[in-house]
């Protein structure tokens, strides 16, 4: 489901100490407030945020989307997830990544589509492995500003043969 106004719940959900484990820790309220907004902001040409269901009108399971970004002084898409706890270990996160491919695939604008879960996520890695991401090595990264922290960098081309690259749509 694309992102809502409605949706800003979620982002709290997900500010948990567990949900932020890898990414940091837990955001001051008005930093939630500043990424809902950009959430919010995004029309599918600079990227789309999208709240998780397991099926229309199901339950909501956790947060993907992707966005533009420079990496290595290249344009490029990255994406991001996060499924809440009590739902994960079904595969949702790999679907999702996987409808994530499709979307921004179809947005045409970039050949490259990013994803730098911090290498120890093994849960994330393994969503890149599943979703089709080529691993292209580890590299410090900042995220939050001010915080570094050791990431896989993982890259899928959006250009290629979609049954080469193992990412069915």
């Amino acid at each position: 489901m694309p992102w809502s106004e409605g949706d800003f719940e979620l982002l709290v959900r997900h500010n948990s100490p567990e949900m932020t484990a890898h990414l940091g820790g837990p955001e001051t309220h008005e930093k939630l407030v500043d990424r809902h907004q950009r959430y919010l902001g995004l029309d599918g040409r600079r990227g789309r945020m999208f709240r998780i269901v397991t099926d229309p009108g199901g339950e909501t399971a956790g947060i993907v989307g992707f966005w533009e970004t420079t990496h290595h002084g290249a344009d490029v898409w990255e994406a991001g997830w996060g499924v809440l706890p009590e739902c994960q270990g079904r595969g949702i996160a790999a679907s999702a990544v996987r409808l994530v491919v499709a979307e921004a695939r179809a947005a045409g604008l970039h050949r490259h589509l990013h994803a730098c879960p911090s290498v120890a996520n093994a849960a994330s890695n393994g969503v890149c492995r599943k979703a089709g991401f080529t691993l292209l090595g580890a590299e410090d990264m900042e995220y939050p500003k001010g915080h570094w922290m050791r990431c896989n960098d993982w890259r899928l081309d959006l250009t290629a043969d979609q049954t080469q690259s193992g990412v069915q749509t």
